[in-house]
């Protein structure tokens, strides 16, 4: 486990440990770990054409200092100064010492400087930082598209530039970057717009014992690999947790098959289903005990409601048995649209052990204006709408947000796009219902059963075909066992 740490936490621990420093200290960290990892890129350097875009500011600093020590190691480097008048003095100065270029980016020179943008083998990202707000400026735009054009790699400073540091938006041109090198900490840009920074490389300049509680945590393999209940020689399949999973219709039968297959696979003691469609689910799943109604469910441990049961009076007459048993619960898809509606509903499950799981549309639907209350923050929204719910809140997303009431947040940043598919979702429910039913507290539960949903995906698109291959749900929920292989096997060492 990590944390994420806001533009502002940073300035201050920057500002804290600066004051027990020699003047410069902290940026020479910083490019000496930029160049060290510029030097593996380019396979030592010497002879490499490097371009350095140079802003105002520290991350242009840096840059410049990474150029120096690189072009003392025979790399060819040219930094484009975008804001001639405000670059970074020192870091000018020592790149001129090593005898690099340095070309002001003008109207009269814009085009050269696009020709060795993209004749360059690397190109670094120093526009702007962790400070900087909105999208790129003129005359930047224009030579990101030129490296883009011509497929050359940009190394981003700290974080790609014109992407939001708190909230990883975009509002316009913005760069991204093959790789991107940050300084102290990570920052919720890396994980909350995880495809624009690509593969993050922390260069540790020794902040840590000044940084304070993160704004957001992100979770490893073996974070979830300890956490993830597994049966001892004690155990039996009631002691490991029961489950209930009250989800489906005539209309929607694989909703059922998902979310109560997903239970059982993700290592619940046993899973009992109550619904319409309890037919379909003895049929793909024979372990499963499926009945008609909850009132003939037996006993159970935590519920998962919600996946596929409508949002008239039959979806609520199901939430609220659900309700009346008072253990804890995972509330999805129309059990949100449900909750959304009726305020004494929403009252009936404040303060409990419960995980919602809204999508974006779901979430505007019971948490109103919290995006646009917070400047499109998912964290800062997901946690407000945990504390004014009085419930773990997973928003979902490429970057799923896990928040708890008392104010806790995680980010997990999939590494891909392939559990966007009709039905992942009534999977991560199930699994939320397993976790919560072998008594693992709700914002752990929602966090760990999210990362390895997220890996389950990869893995099932990967085994689909290279390169891999949108997949179906079902296959999703088929790789759970092997994704929980991969987080064991991380926990073990």
């Amino acid at each position: 486990m990590h944390g994420l740490y806001t533009a502002e936490q940073v300035r201050a621990s920057e500002g804290a440990m600066a004051a027990t420093v020699a003047d410069g200290v902290l940026m020479r960290r910083a490019a000496g770990g930029l160049a060290a990892h510029l030097r593996g890129l380019l396979g030592g350097g010497y002879g490499r054409r490097m371009v350095l875009l140079v802003g105002a500011g520290d991350n242009g600093g840096d840059a410049l200092w990474a150029g120096a020590e690189l072009r003392r190691r025979g790399a060819r480097v040219t930094a484009l100064l975008l804001d001639r008048d405000r670059a970074h003095p020192a870091g000018l100065a020592a790149l001129r010492r090593a005898r690099g270029r340095v070309l002001p980016v003008l109207p009269e020179t814009l085009d050269a400087a696009r020709e060795l943008v993209a004749g360059a083998d690397v190109v670094v990202d120093g526009i702007v930082g962790i400070s900087g707000r909105g999208p790129l400026r003129d005359p930047a735009p224009a030579l990101v598209d030129a490296a883009d054009r011509a497929g050359v790699p940009i190394v981003a400073c700290d974080l790609p530039s014109g992407v939001d540091t708190d909230t990883g938006r975009t509002a316009g041109p913005h760069v991204r970057a093959a790789c991107t090198v940050t300084f102290g900490t990570r920052k919720p840009v890396h994980a909350l717009a995880a495809p624009l920074c690509g593969p993050v490389h922390l260069v540790d300049l020794g902040l840590g014992p000044y940084l304070g509680e993160p704004h957001a945590r992100v979770f490893d393999d073996a974070d979830a690999g300890r956490y993830w209940p597994v049966p001892g020689p004690d155990d039996d399949k009631y002691s490991q947790g029961v489950v209930g999973i009250a989800a489906g219709s005539a209309t929607y039968p694989g909703a059922a098959v998902l979310a109560a297959g997903a239970a059982a696979l993700a290592t619940s003691g046993m899973v009992r289903f109550a619904g319409s469609a309890a037919d379909e689910v003895r049929r793909h799943w024979p372990e499963i005990v499926a009945t008609g109604d909850i009132t003939d469910a037996g006993r159970t441990q935590a519920w998962a409601v919600g996946p596929g049961i409508g949002t008239g009076s039959a979806g609520r007459a199901v939430l609220e048995a659900v309700l009346d048993r008072e253990v804890p619960v995972c509330i999805d898809a129309d059990g949100i649209t449900l909750l959304a509606a009726d305020r004494a509903l929403r009252e009936r499950v404040h303060g409990q052990p419960a995980v919602l799981t809204p999508h974006a549309g779901e979430f505007a639907r019971i948490a109103g204006d919290l995006y646009r209350d917070h400047g499109g923050d998912r964290v800062a929204a997901a946690r407000a709408a945990a504390a004014e719910l009085g419930v773990t809140v997973l928003l979902k997303g490429n970057a799923t947000v896990v928040a708890a009431p008392d104010g806790r947040a995680l980010v997990d940043p999939a590494a891909d796009a392939w559990a966007a598919t009709a039905g992942s979702g009534d999977v991560l429910t199930g699994m939320i219902g397993a976790l919560l039913a072998a008594g693992m507290e709700p914002w752990w539960a929602a966090g760990c059963a999210t990362l390895v949903h997220a890996r389950a995906a990869t893995r099932a698109a990967r085994a689909h075909g290279l390169p891999p291959v949108p997949v179906p749900a079902s296959s999703l929920q088929a790789a759970i066992p092997a994704a929980l292989s991969g987080v064991r096997a991380a926990a073990a060492g």
